[in-house]
């Protein structure tokens, strides 16, 4: 599984190439722009220049990756920028593309040889050291080398740094040909060489400079590649960069397929939440219920009480919560929790995606029956089971009062039915019906007898009679009403 990070200061949209977190902008953070005074052209330094490279667009933060993936396209190599993200081991869940330690190590994964990758300018002979590591870069140009460069996006205050692939320099017009994965049709731009090397060091200290190159030397191949499951890292990578805005210093990002977890408690519980609660839930309902995960990537957000699961609930959800557990909201593809009020809630909206991708016209009494049974969940025999909960009261009552809709009443609900004219026992009848079933070994067979038969008994009342060996349900309820009076929480 990939491991957590606490996100701190948010990564820059077109690309950080040292730093895994970025600072913000200061006199010594490396998006300042070194004050570097270059005199004339270097007259031993003729044209040349690496042609047939096709240029690439990136995705937000992969300019590595699509530098990248510009080199191997023109040696016929069939990988694109999100299978370069994966070759590269970057943790996606820091929500950014390679860094240059790790676009360095994808490109040795690659068979490439980068050569020496960092380097230091003084900047008291700046011109002088700069233009040694320029003739260099060129000398490996020469011999049909192109390198990806680690440089600033351009001259402004709060610039960013961002890869550049090196393609060729033009001794008459002193230009550096380069293409730029950040900008349409972006290949074999020309800047000139000394605003090149003024955009080139970055500066960490004052009176040192950091300078990155990686030579693409050899013939790449595709090295062995560790199969993912459902979403790749790279699809991760973009969904945690997307979330940048929401995200505060405080907040830890996991990535617990095919989820994206975020929490504002310690990074230790919210890992704790992640690999406890919705790995052991996406596990075990898997295993009796789910053959399809979600088909996009859903954060789940956990926060620790209900100060903050109030606050960012109206402000980035609805106006106000509308319950104070949690939620599962498709159209922000969230699920959202006060974790504080514990985990059931939490397990039964996992549920809810998961019915979604696998059953999306399942009945609501189905849908809502299936989450609020594993509330209250444990481990049977390597399976999950719903134990009895706080549900259990006001359906007892409403037993014994005679209030209780027949099971045929209650299957054909309509969704509307079922949410808001609820005569107060639907997710409980629900529940305890499913409790029933379960009970008896008859759960998960009448769960997959439903989805073999949801055509023809889309509410499931015809199946529910084929499970239960029943003519009808309304002799039925009444056993099943005594078994529930017998049932005990807590």
């Amino acid at each position: 599984m990939y491991r957590a990070i606490l996100i701190g200061t948010l990564a820059f949209a077109l690309g950080s190439c040292t730093s895994s977190v970025p600072s913000p902008p200061d006199a010594s953070s490396p998006s300042v722009v070194p004050n570097v005074h270059i005199e004339g052209p270097l007259p031993e330094l003729a044209t040349v220049l690496v042609s047939g490279i096709p240029h690439v667009r990136q995705k937000p933060d992969f300019c590595g990756e699509a530098a990248t993936e510009m080199f191997l396209r023109a040696k016929g190599v069939s990988l694109d920028q999100d299978a370069v993200f994966g070759i590269t081991g970057m943790d996606p869940a820091r929500g950014m593309g390679a860094t240059t330690r790790e676009l360095t190590q994808g490109l040795v994964n690659l068979g490439l040889d980068v050569g020496r990758v960092w380097f230091v300018a003084r900047a008291a002979h700046a011109e002088a050291d700069l233009g040694n590591l320029f003739r260099e870069l060129h000398e490996d140009l020469k011999q049909g080398i192109p390198s990806i460069v680690c440089t600033h996006f351009d001259e402004q205050p709060q610039t960013t740094e961002h890869f550049r692939l090196v393609l060729g320099y033009d001794h008459d017009k002193d230009e550096v040909i380069y293409s730029d994965p950040a900008i349409d049709n972006g290949g074999y731009m020309r800047m000139a060489r000394s605003r090149f090397l003024r955009l080139w060091p970055l500066q960490y200290k004052s009176d040192e400079w950091t300078v990155i190159r990686m030579r693409l030397a050899g013939s790449p191949s595709i090295p062995p590649m560790q199969p993912w499951n459902g979403f790749s890292p790279a699809a991760y990578a973009q969904h945690v960069l997307k979330l940048k805005p929401m995200l505060r210093r405080e907040h830890t990002v996991v990535i617990e397929p095919p989820f994206v977890v975020v929490g504002d408690e310690s990074p230790e519980k919210v890992r704790a939440h992640a690999a406890g609660t919705v790995r052991w839930a996406v596990e075990h309902l898997k295993k009796d219920f789910f053959t399809k995960d979600p088909e996009r990537i859903l954060t789940i957000w956990l926060f620790g009480g209900k100060q903050s699961y109030d606050a960012a609930v109206r402000k980035h959800f609805e106006n106000s919560p509308s319950t104070p557990y949690g939620f599962y909201s498709s159209e922000h593809h969230a699920l959202v929790m006060n974790i504080a009020t514990g985990g059931g809630t939490l397990v039964h909206e996992i549920v809810h995606p998961f019915v979604e991708a696998n059953v999306p016209e399942c009945p609501a009494w189905l849908n809502e029956g299936l989450g609020s049974l594993f509330e209250q969940s444990a481990e049977r025999n390597g399976h999950i089971i719903g134990l009895t909960n706080w549900r259990l009261p006001s359906l007892q009552k409403a037993i014994v009062q005679g209030t209780v809709p027949s099971f045929r009443a209650l299957t054909h609900t309509t969704r509307s039915e079922f949410y808001n004219e609820d005569p107060g026992t639907n997710y409980a009848q629900s529940r305890y019906l499913l409790h029933y079933l379960q009970e008896r070994g008859q759960l998960v067979p009448f769960w997959k007898a439903y989805l073999q038969d949801r055509t023809t008994d889309p509410s499931g009342y015809s199946t529910l009679l084929k499970v239960l060996g029943e003519k009808d349900l309304d002799a039925f309820k009444k056993r099943w009403e005594t078994e529930v009076l017998k049932l005990t929480f807590p």
